[in-house]
């Protein structure tokens, strides 16, 4: 019996020690796992600065903005006639106005795409706005770039006085590339390139009596604007336009606007008197005439309504 005991007393001790190194082995192996899991560096949440302006349009010009996923956006653009004639016209309100209606979609992250329709030439245009880089809260991004395009098409019928031979003369582009950075919470500013091009120009003959093309097909111009918000829903901005290019003749001037921003969370509304009169960016840039030096302004204001879906 004695031998039997001690057979059994060692059998469990082999059997106790089994389950002790077993257990150590294991209680090692979690500790090195936890020890390596902690030693990983925290993954840091990308932040990006949010409301750099209130909305998608400034005056005359486009933002870097762009509405999140899912957001259908309605626009009405409107502007009146000059000032300069006072109470003849009301300044420019009894004058000819120009106005349009656009429509647009975030089909996906930082792509905006749309179309619109306005009463000048019975222009019809598309358009899409894109993202490339997004200012961040760290600074580690310190500005904001997106590209906006527009290609138009003038669906007036033919006739003696419309120059218009083939479907491409019908058709003019517009092209933007915009940098801007949110100073702070009140202030933010915008720089931008612009590319315009026209298929088809105005002529006039010379003393041969032979066509010239009164303007280049290609535009470039600068542009320049700022928000300095002055409550939490309401901001000064201002805009000012400058044509790069030289052509033979009627050279465009430059564009210097100012206005009121109001937003709500769904809403924007803005009002401002300025020398751009078409509701198309290549028309502003390419066939502006109004002269500011002379009080060539007109009163505008831009109406938007946000849905998400």
């Amino acid at each position: 019996m004695k031998k039997r005991n001690i057979h059994l007393l060692f059998t469990g001790f082999r059997v106790f020690m089994l389950l002790l190194v077993c257990t150590v082995i294991t209680g090692n192996g979690l500790m090195a796992q936890d020890s390596t899991e902690s030693a990983r560096p925290a993954v840091k949440k990308v932040s990006y600065t949010k409301n750099t302006f209130g909305g998608n349009l400034m005056i005359d010009n486009q933002t870097v903005m762009v509405p999140i996923k899912g957001t259908f956006e309605f626009a009405i653009n409107h502007r009146f006639g000059t000032v300069d004639k006072g109470f003849k016209d009301l300044f420019g309100i009894f004058a000819a106005a120009n106005m349009r209606l656009g429509f647009s979609y975030v089909p996906v992250k930082d792509l905006q795409i749309g179309f619109g329709a306005g009463n000048y030439n019975m222009l019809v245009d598309f358009n899409a706005k894109y993202a490339i880089l997004k200012q961040k809260t760290d600074n580690s991004m310190p500005v904001s770039v997106t590209y906006y395009g527009n290609a138009a098409m003038d669906t007036r019928a033919k006739s003696l006085s419309l120059p218009i031979i083939n479907t491409s003369d019908r058709f003019s582009f517009f092209n933007q590339i915009m940098v801007a950075r949110k100073f702070c919470d009140a202030f933010s500013a915008q720089a931008a390139f612009n590319y315009i091009h026209f298929n088809n120009v105005e002529g006039y003959y010379d003393a041969n009596n032979v066509i010239q093309p009164a303007m280049k097909n290609d535009h470039l111009s600068f542009s320049l604007s700022g928000r300095y918000k002055i409550s939490p829903k309401t901001a000064i901005m201002f805009n000012y336009d400058q044509p790069l290019t030289q052509h033979p003749m009627n050279n465009p001037r430059p564009n210097l606007s100012l206005g009121l921003d109001m937003n709500s969370s769904g809403h924007g509304f803005q009002v401002f008197v300025g020398n751009y009169r078409y509701s198309l960016p290549q028309y502003n840039h390419m066939y502006n005439q109004n002269d500011y030096t002379i009080g060539h302004f007109v009163i505008g204001f831009n109406i938007t309504r946000l849905w998400n879906f």
